[in-house]
C-alpha cells in the first residue's frame, strides 16, 4: 500500500453528512428522500433522464436524493467520470477499473490486486477539492462561506457521515472475522494478536482512503460539478459507489441496493438488514444501534421469559421496544405500582439495568365508536406516583400538575 498518506486519513475524516426516502420499489426507506419528493425532485439514479446535481443551494435535494440512490450504478458513466477526474488531476487514465460489489469487496481487491500503484487520491480529489473550497471561501468571505454550507452541504452532513462510519466499521467486523487469532493455553496467543493488529491497521487505512462516491454528496452540494474541476468527481458521485484511485488501477463499488433508517436518519429495521449491498455485505440495525442477523430473526418469536434471559441489555431493550412495553406488561403479569384518577403507573425490574416504568392513561376524548384509547407513557425509573409520572409528559411538578378539565 505504498504512496498512502497521512493527508489522506485526515481528509478522509472530513467528507460527508445526509438525511433520509419512502419504502418502495427502490428499495429504500429513508426520510430525506420524501422532502425530495414533495419539492418535485426526482430521485437520482445514473440513467438516462435523472436529475443531474450541479452545485449550490438548488441542487442539495437531488444530491440529497443521490446520497440514498439504492439503483444499480451506471458503470458506463461512472468509468468515464472516473477516467475524467484523472485527467483533470493532470495523470494518466487508469490502465483498468475494477468493479466490487461492496466496499468490503473493494478493500479485498485492493490487497489482492498486484501492481495497482500507489494510491492517487490526494491528486484525483483532495486538491480539487481544496481548490474549490479556497476559491469560494475568497469569493464569498468567511461569513459568507459559512452561510453557503449551512444552506448546502452542512445540511447533509451529519447523517451521510454517520452512515459511512458505519459501512466502515462494518467492513472492519466483518473482514476481521475471517482473521483466525491463533490461541495459546490463556487463551491468546502474540502472533495472532499481531497479525489481527497488523490487518486492522491496513484495512482501516484502505478505507480512510476511499473516494466516497454517492456518500460525498455532501461536500459536492456546496460547489459546481457539472463543470470544472470536481466535474469527474461529480460524475462517479451521480453514478456509483465508493472508490480508490490508483496509478494504475481505479476500483469502484456497487451502490447499495437496499437502505432503511428511521425517521431520525439511523440505520433501522426489524426485518432484515437495515443496509445491503449486491454481493451480500449488509449491516443490520435497530433504531441505529447494531444488532446480529440472528438477533433480528429472534424477534418474531419473542416471549417474556426470553426477554427476561438476555443477558446484553442494550439487547433485551431492543427487544423490549420490537415487543412492546404495554404487551410486555400484559403478557408478563406485571402489577401496578400506583393507580390514581390521572392514570395507573407499572414497573418493569430489569437485571443488569434501570428498571422500565410506564404510566398507562386514558384518552378522555372517546373515539367515534365509543371506546377509549389507551396510551402508555415512559417516564423516569425515579417516578413513584401515577400523578408525578403524567404530570413528567407536561414538563411540570406532581405538585404543580392541577388541570381544571381534561380534554
Amino acid at each position: 500500500m505504498s504512496g498512502r498518506t497521512m493527508g489522506a486519513v485526515v481528509d478522509a475524516m472530513s467528507t460527508t453528512g445526509g438525511t433520509g426516502v419512502v419504502d418502495g420499489a427502490d428499495g429504500v426507506t429513508d426520510p430525506a428522500a420524501a422532502e425530495t419528493k414533495a419539492a418535485g425532485g426526482a430521485a437520482v439514479s445514473g440513467g438516462p433522464g435523472a436529475a443531474r446535481p450541479a452545485g449550490g443551494p438548488g441542487s442539495t435535494a437531488a444530491w440529497r436524493a443521490c446520497s440514498v440512490d439504492t439503483a444499480p450504478a451506471d458503470r458506463a458513466a461512472a468509468e468515464r467520470g472516473v477516467r475524467a477526474a484523472y485527467r483533470q488531476a493532470g495523470l494518466p487514465e487508469p490502465e483498468r477499473v475494477l468493479w466490487a460489489g461492496s466496499p468490503r469487496e473493494a478493500v479485498t481487491l485492493v490487497l489482492g490486486t498486484a501492481d495497482i500503484g500507489p494510491s492517487v487520491r490526494d491528486a484525483v480529489r483532495t486538491a480539487p477539492w481544496a481548490g474549490e473550497r479556497a476559491r469560494l471561501h475568497s469569493e464569498l468571505g468567511a461569513a459568507g462561506w459559512s452561510a453557503h454550507w449551512s444552506a448546502t452541504g452542512g445540511r447533509l452532513w451529519e447523517t451521510t457521515r454517520s452512515l459511512v462510519e458505519r459501512i466502515r466499521q462494518g467492513v472492519l467486523d466483518d473482514l476481521l472475522g475471517a482473521v483466525p487469532a491463533a490461541a495459546s493455553s490463556d487463551g491468546t496467543d502474540a502472533s495472532g494478536r499481531r497479525e489481527r493488529s497488523r490487518a486492522r491497521s491496513e484495512m482501516t487505512l484502505i478505507l480512510l482512503d476511499a473516494v466516497l462516491g454517492q456518500h460525498d454528496a455532501p461536500w459536492l452540494a456546496a460547489f459546481p460539478t457539472d463543470r470544472g474541476p470536481l466535474a469527474g468527481l461529480g460524475e462517479v458521485a451521480r453514478n456509483a459507489g465508493w472508490w480508490w484511485p490508483f496509478a494504475k488501477v481505479a476500483v469502484v463499488c456497487e451502490r447499495p441496493n437496499a437502505l432503511h433508517r428511521d425517521e431520525a436518519g439511523r440505520l433501522d429495521n426489524g426485518d432484515g438488514p437495515a443496509l445491503s449491498y449486491p454481493d451480500g455485505f449488509a449491516l443490520c440495525a435497530w433504531r441505529g444501534m447494531p444488532v446480529p442477523a440472528a438477533f433480528l430473526a429472534e424477534l418474531a418469536t419473542l416471549t417474556p421469559d426470553r426477554i427476561r434471559a438476555e443477558e446484553n441489555a442494550e439487547l433485551r431493550r431492543v427487544m423490549l421496544e420490537h415487543y412492546g412495553y404495554d404487551r410486555y406488561l400484559t403478557d408478563s403479569g406485571a402489577h401496578p405500582v400506583d393507580r390514581d384518577e390521572t392514570g395507573t403507573l407499572w414497573r418493569i425490574d430489569l437485571d443488569g439495568d434501570e428498571p422500565v416504568v410506564m404510566v398507562e392513561v386514558l384518552n378522555s376524548t372517546p373515539e367515534p365508536d365509543g371506546s377509549v384509547r389507551k396510551y402508555w407513557l415512559r417516564v423516569p425509573p425515579t417516578t413513584r406516583t401515577a400523578r408525578a409520572g403524567v404530570a413528567w409528559t407536561f414538563g411540570v411538578s406532581e405538585q404543580a400538575y392541577r388541570p381544571l378539565r381534561e380534554t
